[in-house]
């Protein structure tokens, strides 16, 4: 019998890392990828030529890491998110090959500048503020623990938006990120799935027989993916991220085209690209939350289908799935994967439900993120029905189990099973994410001391009571490569020079650095690293604003998604009192001080985009005023993102984390700062907790109100208008503003945001402003000897690493995953 064997290939040979070899290849790709002769070639085309040199590096490791998590059957990790805010990727993958000298040495051989360049590349449009980064970063220290790994999004067209000021208004304008293409990417056409909408169910089956259910969708799309590398430290690992595009399954109706028809030809074309369009499309209208669904919906479905499909390629059958694969669902938005795993097992592959509903469960574990109530996702039934008609049937199924177990094994009352129901009847009946996020996860992990202490008092209370094992605590963390070795060279090489390179593998070794936090020579060269920084932000500044900043300020800054519970109004308050006092006590010595202020408002959050007006009417008058003699300054950066950060993050001197405590899950952007050698000052609230406990007290400015604190006043009653009474620098503040001293065009336009504070104060304005004033006191004493804040901000670096994203997902990995 003639058989066919299977022909070897061979593995590519060890590619050099010569910066003359390196200078070829870039010369070669200029040529016969993108077809331009050196001598015309323009900066975008030396970027990409190099791009496509560092990206074949990559996939040698990438095909590596693939054949051997199938030569092992080691357990995959899938991260679902509706967010990667990934940044620009070049010199994160340079610097990850450990390629970033050979690199720049070769681009210099050939009179290219590695920085102009990198700075061309574009930002990735796929998140919004913390919880996208959060996911980056966790993607790329699951590579560098070697965590086989995928995350699965969507490869939104536009992203959020892209930020401009019109006349201190913030404007939404679309991103185009993938306008020139993505070279980072490659296109997986062998894995593109149908992805339903609508329809009828249709019962199959029954009497004698289990019934079997086959939904007919009205409506489908095809879900295309989209891979990118992710290469962890060193190379040890290259994971994927895989992004899904939505395309139609009949891009142009060729009839109506024909028929005169010509913009309703492309109407079937126009409702699959709106999917992945837009993240986050404002919800404000039923199209909106439709939209939203729709969104959710189709990427998770995209995501377990070839997550199925990866599974049986290596084994028989299903009852294998939760030891080989672990599903993490980054907040509530992919809660909707629960139902659709369980309809693909019953449905597609044949499983009974309870089988069904059991593999599900011991396959999902879910992060929760937020406390708010807005942000624990839930639809209205008759949307959700309508939408998905199978999955309400699986919602009730799933619903209808888990509260007979409660009320017959728990003797759950009323009121508790009306909390743990994934059905909320208090008003028009909604289905509830979070809940079904939690019931259908083996685990259910927080992401700080706090905020996993107060879901099992708050939100989760009775699913805590019923399943009182699954609620676990996970930290935050950032990667050290990103936010301390490429964004703070200079502070990297400086940290090296003292104690030597171990911390680029451990981030925890940076501990070694606290002996020198009194050494008078290197609190001297860590100033001047400061120093640099700042310059950097300030020529940044000057160049898109046209504001000039002083180096010698302390930079007391806040970038974060404007939320009032992030309380940036807060900060620009007592501002307004600062430069009140600045006025009128010249003879006093001030610090000289600069607010810098960057963050997105949700488009229809209209209290958010006040404040962002607020913030540039206020920078306005100050800036312009002579009397200040330029003690402060307040500027608002247009459109942060991760590129931003990446230069406002190293030049502060004081880190805003002052959210209203027991609101903010972890925060990510406390952790950024003190690794980069900034003093916080901040509440008690999410990780600024632990960042007490590690860094000490005496290296952390803390005030306010506590958590159980705010939890009391609000159930007692809250009287802010007797605390502004009794505050003359805040009611003399609230006044001016509510006026209208910084908007004489307009001055009833702050009038109702103020009498938010007087009547309500729901985020505490009022509550602890008296005490945020007296601490930023505490911090201009403490900058007036720099020998002191120096120490201090030592100390915070050196004592920051615990908080690297390398410890969390071996946390994960050991402790939920069970991979790796």
């Amino acid at each position: 019998m003639n058989t066919v064997s299977k022909p070897i290939i061979p593995s590519p040979a060890p590619r050099s890392s010569r910066p003359e070899i390196l200078a070829e290849e870039i010369i070669e790709r200029l040529t016969y990828r993108i077809g331009k002769d050196a001598k015309v070639a323009k900066p975008h085309d030396w970027l990409t030529a190099t791009i496509l040199v560092v990206r074949d590096r990559i996939i040698d490791k990438w095909m590596e890491s693939t054949r051997k998590v199938y030569e092992t059957g080691a357990k995959r990790v899938y991260y679902m998110s509706l967010e990667f805010l990934i940044g620009r990727l070049m010199r994160d993958a340079v610097s990850n090959l450990n390629l970033m000298e050979e690199v720049r040495d070769a681009l210099a051989s050939l009179g290219v500048d590695i920085n102009v360049i990198a700075g061309l590349e574009p930002d990735a449009a796929l998140g919004n503020g913390g919880l996208g980064r959060l996911a980056a970063c966790f993607m790329e220290s699951m590579a560098t623990v070697d965590v086989p790994a995928y995350g699965y999004g969507i490869r939104y067209v536009h992203g959020l938006f892209r930020q401009q000021m019109a006349d201190g208004w913030q404007v939404e304008l679309p991103e185009n990120w993938l306008a020139h293409g993505n070279p980072w990417e490659f296109e997986r056409r062998e894995s593109a799935y149908e992805i339903g909408f609508g329809g009828s169910i249709e019962v199959i089956g029954g009497h004698d027989e289990q019934p079997r259910y086959v939904w007919k969708p009205a409506e489908r799309v095809i879900a295309a993916a989209f891979d990118t590398p992710v290469v962890g430290w060193r190379g040890k690992r290259v994971n994927t991220l895989r992004l899904w595009s939505a395309q139609p399954i009949d891009p142009i109706l060729l009839d109506a085209f024909n028929a005169g028809d010509h913009i309703g030809a492309l109407r079937e074309s126009n409702r699959a690209e709106s999917l992945t369009r837009v993240l986050y499309p404002a919800d404000a209208t039923p199209a909106g939350q439709e939209l939203r669904l729709r969104q959710e919906y189709f990427f998770s479905s995209a995501s377990l289908q070839d997550i199925l499909r990866r599974h049986l390629q290596q084994y028989d059958d299903f009852t294998s799935l939760p030891d080989k694969v672990a599903i993490q669902l980054n907040d509530t938005h992919p809660a909707v994967s629960v139902a659709e795993l369980t309809r693909l097992l019953c449905d597609v592959h044949g499983l009974d439900f309870d089988t069904a509903w059991d593999i599900t469960r011991r396959t999902f574990s879910y992060t929760n993120h937020t406390l708010l109530p807005e942000a624990l996702e839930s639809w209205p039934v008759p949307l959700f029905e309508r939408l998905l008609p199978r999955h309400m049937q699986i919602i009730y199924a799933i619903n209808a189990k888990i509260l007979i177990e409660a009320r017959k094994t728990r003797n759950f009352s009323d009121a508790e099973i009306r909390s743990i129901s994934l059905i909320d009847e208090s008003g028009e009946r909604r289905v509830r994410m979070g809940n079904l996020a939690f019931v259908g996860s083996h685990s259910i992990n927080g992401v700080s001391a706090l905020h996993t202490d107060l879901m099992k008092v708050t939100v989760f209370a009775d699913l805590h009571k019923l399943y009182p094992d699954r609620i676990n605590n996970k930290t935050n963390g950032i990667t050290p490569r990103r936010w301390l070795q490429q964004c703070n060279p200079g502070l990297t090489s400086l940290v090296r020079e003292a104690i030597g390179d171990e911390f680029l593998d451990d981030a925890e070794r940076l501990r070694a650095l606290d002996k020198f936090s009194t050494d008078p020579s290197f609190q001297q060269k860590f100033a001047a690293v400061k120093r640099a920084n700042k310059v950097a932000l300030s020529n940044l500044v000057a160049s898109r604003m046209g504001v000039k900043l002083d180096p010698s300020a302390m930079f007391d800054i806040q970038i974060k998604r404007i939320h009032e519970y992030k309380r940036q109004l807060l900060n620009i308050v007592e501002a307004v009192a600062l430069y009140d006092q600045i006025r009128s006590h010249p003879e006093l010595d001030w610090v000289p001080r600069v607010k810098l202020f960057a963050g997105k408002a949700a488009p229809s959050y209209y209290n958010a985009k006040l404040i962002i007006k607020l913030i540039n009417d206020v920078a306005r008058t100050i800036n312009n005023d002579p009397s200040v003699r330029g003690l402060l300054k307040v500027v608002f950066v247009p459109n942060y993102n991760v590129s931003l950060a990446e230069v406002m993050v190293p030049a502060a001197d004081l880190s805003e984390q002052i959210s209203t405590a027991g609101m903010e899950a972890s925060g990510t952007g406390n952790m950024k700062f003190g690794l980069n050698g900034a003093l916080t000052i901040g509440t008690l609230d999410g990780a600024n907790v632990e960042m007490r406990d590690n860094v000490g007290e005496d290296n952390i400015v803390i005030f306010g109100l506590q958590a159980d604190e705010v939890a009391k006043i609000r159930s007692e009653g809250h009287n802010p208008r007797a605390i502004i009474e009794g505050s003359r620098e805040l009611a003399q503040a609230l006044a001016a503003i509510s006026s209208g001293v910084f908007s004489p065009d307009d001055r009833n336009r702050y009038t109702g945001l103020i009498d938010g504070i007087y009547s309500h104060d729901w985020f505490m304005v009022a509550g602890d402003f008296d005490a945020y004033a007296a601490a930023q006191r505490e911090v201009d004493q403490i900058w007036t000897n720099q020998s002191s804040w120096y120490e201090k901000t030592i100390n915070n670096t050196a004592r920051m690493g615990w908080f690297s994203s390398d410890r969390t997902i071996r946390q994960y990995a050991d402790e939920i995953w069970r991979a790796g």
